[in-house]
């Protein structure tokens, strides 16, 4: 048990409920899969194309509806956010503050003869545990005070059984089993990591091939120096422009949209169309990945919604504002040898590093 009551508290954590409803983006209207295929439908109706063109529009207008839809939900976390930092801002801050007063006394009492080595170790976890608190709850930096005491908590070395004990043969075997086994899992871990490498290596190099080659066939069409209009040559030039900047960040959606509105692919090979659409389907993976991670993030921020999020909210304060309260107290107690002994035994008695 803690020196002194500390009510329930919870970790700040994601909630299970859904994003907030997409804001409405600018300039790029929310495109579903229902609705690409609708325009495409409609399109081929009144245009007839190959099956490698059509294939090829209906990804570009689902990837659309999915950049909108990224976009919308990063506008949206965003200012979840900025409401939730602005309600629980003040807590946290409170906490945060209580929390570095440990370090006084804590790092006070390693400067005095009063403790044995084996309550200094525990002190120093104390002190290491609340930096650690500090970074992955609050976001704080506490790199100074990590690398003044991490190094103190490298573990010993084990101890070396007495030679001919009982049961030492046997230990001695299930030891090697388990590094055995450790050592499997390690390898294979490392087997996946390396795919995994090479997968996302290749996919990008595909990616990257396919830009150049999708920027060289714009560039023989638009580049200003081919055109001898100087109205038609500043156009060109502003295109130029744009084909040039998504080529340097690598944005293939763009670039086979510039394609596309241009009619390049009217023209195009059905196996490039083919290996374009395959570029693009694998961007939309992306994006529903990323999508995925906004809308099941681990901080909950734009999860909820309404009343609920309100609740939640209140309940956060609350607990922010009792911790604040617990870990002051607990703070005054440190200041005495004999209140930091006793805080000492029952962390210990708990199996903890600090409150």
């Amino acid at each position: 048990m803690y020196p002194l009551p500390l009510p329930a508290m919870k970790k700040i954590a994601p909630s299970a409920s859904p994003l907030p409803a997409p804001v409405r983006v600018p300039r790029t209207p929310v495109i579903t899969e229902a609705c690409a295929r609708l325009a495409v439908a409609q399109s081929e109706a009144c245009a007839p194309s190959s099956i490698a063109q059509s294939a090829f529009r209906r990804a570009l207008l689902v990837l659309e509806g999915l950049r909108a839809q990224l976009a919308a939900a990063q506008e949206a976390r965003a200012a979840a956010r900025q409401r939730y930092w602005q309600q629980v801002g003040p807590a946290a801050a409170a906490v945060v503050a209580a929390r570095r007063a440990l370090y006084v006394p804590l790092e006070g009492a390693l400067l005095t003869p009063y403790f044995s080595r084996l309550e200094e170790t525990q002190i120093v976890q104390f002190i290491v545990g609340n930096a650690g608190a500090l970074i992955e709850r609050f976001g704080e930096d506490e790199a100074a005070i990590m690398a003044r005491y991490v190094p103190a908590r490298r573990a010993a070395p084990p101890a070396e059984a007495a030679p001919g004990g009982p049961g030492a043969p046997a230990d001695a075997a299930a030891a090697a089993r388990e590094r055995a086994a450790q050592a499997r899992e390690q390898a294979r871990a490392e087997r996946l990591a390396q795919a995994t490498t090479l997968a996302a290596r290749a996919d990008q190099q595909r990616l990257q091939t396919s830009a150049k080659t999708v920027y060289r066939q714009l560039a023989r069409t638009h580049h200003p120096d081919l055109e001898r209009d100087p109205a038609q040559q500043r156009i060109k030039t502003e295109l130029m422009q744009e084909i040039t900047a998504a080529y340097e960040t690598g944005d293939l959606y763009a670039l086979l949209q510039l394609m596309a509105d241009s009619a390049h692919t009217d023209a195009a090979d059905a196996d490039v169309l083919i290996a374009y659409t395959q570029a693009l389907h694998r961007q939309q993976i992306d994006l529903r990945n990323q999508l995925n991670a906004l809308q099941n993030g681990p901080d909950g921020l734009g999860t909820s919604t309404g009343k609920k999020r309100e609740l939640e909210l209140r309940q956060i304060k609350r607990d922010l504002r009792a911790e604040a309260d617990y870990v002051q107290q607990v703070a005054r107690q440190l200041h005495e040898t004999a209140g930091l002994r006793e805080i000492l035994r029952e962390l210990a008695a708990e199996g903890l590093d600090t409150v």
